[in-house]
């Protein structure tokens, strides 16, 4: 591996390879390998949010409330070491550290406005905030850029039907200002989910579990995500992370409205990544 390599890679890449060239043999030994392989790829891809939701969790419960450092600030300085760490243990690529503080911009932005308007509130002080909104929600966005950037690379994705590069961006920068201007003017979700199922309505992710690429319909990857991240909401609402309206005396499940504000927020993330992950055809 030469230096330029060894700053693109991670230490999970050798051993990505050496599982992918092992040969379990055939029939139910192959399928259980690879269900196992499967379940430990999306593991790594999903270590930043695991970490960043274990904290929510174990802070909501043992932190003490007499404590000098807010627990809200506590939780900023832990998502920093661990973006830190994970960097200088060569854990994560310098391409997914960028798409994180990507992330945390345009999440920042997007929970300053909306605590403003009213749509959720943080109920912890905090030092580290701004506007009353603290670091660490930043990080919260972050960690989906991050899974999304990780699995792309370690799944080897590729795509057939892939919409024009342009449509995708203009997409998303749609999606992006309703979630702000929808609060004045009529809000235009239902026609962003009929654009976004006309534009990948062919598309198919290819994605390599052990030495094969599969495939499946990438609106339906896009769904799966989704799904993922609401059931990560309703952990991290009831970490008392933040609140929705209706919350505030006593924690009840997210709306299944939210898992399409999702949905339309994956998809940005999804664009996001394109900017820095090759978007290949099957073959290349």
């Amino acid at each position: 591996m030469t230096e330029a390599n060894g700053r693109r890679h991670t230490r999970f890449e050798g051993i990505r390879q050496r599982l992918e060239t092992f040969d379990p043999g055939s029939g139910w030994k192959l399928w259980l390998y690879e269900f196992l392989l499967f379940g430990f790829k999306q593991a790594w891809a999903c270590l930043f949010g695991a970490l960043l939701l274990a904290l929510l969790l174990l802070t909501h419960f043992v932190y003490p409330d007499d404590a000098a450092l807010h627990r809200y600030d506590f939780l900023t300085l832990a998502a920093l070491a661990i973006q830190v760490g994970m960097l200088l243990f060569r854990l994560e690529t310098w391409d997914e550290a960028k798409v994180i503080l990507i992330f945390h911009v345009v999440g920042t932005v997007m929970e300053l406005f909306k605590t403003a308007a009213g749509s959720w509130i943080y109920p912890e002080d905090s030092f580290l905030h701004i506007a009353g909104v603290p670091l660490f929600s930043g990080f919260m966005y972050a960690s989906v850029g991050s899974y999304i950037a990780r699995v792309w690379r370690i799944f080897d994705f590729r795509y057939s039907a892939y919409p024009p590069r342009w449509a995708t961006y203009a997409l998303a920068a749609a999606i992006y200002v309703n979630f702000f201007v929808h609060h004045w003017l009529p809000d235009i979700r239902l026609l962003l989910f009929a654009i976004t199922f006309w534009l990948f309505r062919k598309t198919r992710v290819h994605f390599r579990n052990w030495r094969v690429h599969r495939w499946m319909p990438l609106l339906l990857g896009f769904l799966l995500v989704a799904l993922f991240i609401w059931f990560a909401e309703n952990i991290a609402t009831f970490a008392n992370a933040w609140n929705y309206p209706g919350q505030e005396d006593g924690w009840e499940m997210v709306s299944l409205a939210k898992l399409g504000s999702w949905y339309l927020l994956m998809l940005i993330s999804f664009v996001l990544v394109s900017l820095v992950q090759p978007v290949k055809p099957p073959g290349d």
